[in-house]
């Protein structure tokens, strides 16, 4: 992976993890396409985050994030906090099959520097599941890429209630 840097993102992640801000995080997003397919031109990293919550109470907060990397020297940028050049977005699962995603991350290496990202069957599903143009697109970069588990994909999709999408999704834009 031609990183640009992005490792140094990554060691500030793992430290957020390691010191207790955040619990198991993934790569999820363009930047998690990247690990499976061709790199894209981005300049935002999504980061799924598993948030502790505070004891006694039930409600998630990205408060503790933003105190930790602003003590860091870190800047916020409208939903983002930039790190090292990179405009960087800490996103609670918000459904069943991101969960799924986050608890079956991968660990990958980036320049000396372990991360963790979405399978590429979790990410095509998670395309799949949001259906805008761009996510249609890198679903099509997915399977001619040949990089989905079919098997695997397709547990995926009968989990998460997707076969009929797929199917849709199969009729438009894959079937010649």
């Amino acid at each position: 992976m031609n990183d640009g840097g992005v490792e140094k993102i990554f060691a500030v992640i793992n430290q957020m993890e390691a010191d207790g801000v955040i619990g198991r995080y993934a790569i999820g997003g363009a930047v998690g396409a990247i690990f499976w397919l061709e790199p894209i031109t981005t300049k935002d990293v999504d980061v799924f985050v598993a948030l502790p919550t505070a004891p006694g109470s039930t409600l998630l907060t990205l408060g503790p994030i933003y105190q930790y990397l602003l003590a860091h020297g870190f800047k916020p940028e409208g939903q983002f906090i930039v790190i090292e050049g990179w405009a960087v977005e800490f996103v609670p699962p918000g459904t069943p099959l991101v969960e799924e995603a986050l608890e079956q991350a991968v660990e990958r290496d980036v320049s000396g520097v372990p991360t963790r990202v979405f399978t590429a069957e979790h990410l095509a599903a998670i395309c799949l599941q949001v259906g805008r143009p761009k996510d249609h697109d890198r679903v099509i970069r997915f399977v001619e890429a040949g990089v989905l588990d079919a098997e695997v994909f397709e547990a995926i999709l009968l989990r998460h209630d997707l076969m009929e999408k797929w199917r849709q999704f199969q009729q438009t834009y894959l079937d010649s």
